[in-house]
């Protein structure tokens, strides 16, 4: 298990530093407003579907998580959210996160909550939200569900190579429902090209402060393989 260090980015809120790989979890810019521009107001609010079923790629500290069940509780939205984490973070690491501080104090439970639950097993945090998290390695897993919304939230291809390749991104094709979207913070021509490659239609987006650009990227239903190398 790598070291990890508790970091404040400059919106004030947390993030998670691996000295090791020297990455952080998150935009040292703002680990929250990074999330809300890539996760909830570039992909949930974009997805007119209700309920929708969302798979994170990347349960890390939450976050995302947790700013999506805000979003079901504030908008009465119905969402079934299942996150996929290999390495979770260690229960002391996240007591000091201070995100449900920032972001709506009086639903701070509900973050606690997200986090106690059991892994692999789907369970009710609220009327509007259900999640699943599910102890795995993407390489390996199959999934078995349709998803309207996908969050790739993955390190960063120079640290997890493997991760950002035609064969997952084509796994997450197959798995994803039609007109499904894939959002991601990443916008390098590699991922682009892989994305692209494994059926979906790529546009590029304003990024969050301190990044040029980000990515959504659309399934296309009855996308023809065979023309693919």
């Amino acid at each position: 298990m790598l070291k990890r260090e508790i970091k404040l980015t400059e919106d004030g809120s947390h993030t998670i530093f691996i000295p090791e790989l020297n990455e952080h979890y998150h935009s040292t810019h703002g680990a929250i407003q990074e999330a809300i521009h890539i996760y909830i107001n570039a992909g949930l609010k974009f997805v007119d579907k209700n309920p929708i079923h969302i798979l994170e790629i990347g349960f890390g500290t939450g976050l995302n998580t947790y700013l999506s069940l805000v979003e079901a509780e504030n908008t009465n939205r119905s969402i079934v959210y299942h996150s996929l984490e290999r390495y979770p973070v260690e229960e002391e690491e996240l007591k000091v996160l201070n995100y449900p501080d920032l972001i709506e104090f009086e639903k701070r439970d509900l973050f606690k909550k997200l986090h106690k639950i059991e892994w692999n097993k789907t369970c009710e945090i609220s009327n509007n939200f259900s999640l699943k998290k599910i102890s795995g390695d993407l390489k390996e897993i199959e999934f078995e569900d349709k998803y309207d919304l996908i969050f790739f939230d993955a390190f960063a291809p120079d640290i997890q190579p493997e991760l950002w390749t035609k064969t997952i991104f084509k796994k997450l094709y197959n798995c994803a429902d039609t007109n499904a979207i894939l959002m991601t913070y990443c916008s390098k021509g590699i991922v682009k090209r892989a994305l692209r490659a494994s059926g979906f239609d790529v546009k590029r987006l304003a990024g969050p402060p301190g990044k040029h650009h980000i990515l959504r990227a659309t399934k296309i239903d009855d996308f023809d393989f065979s023309y693919q190398n």
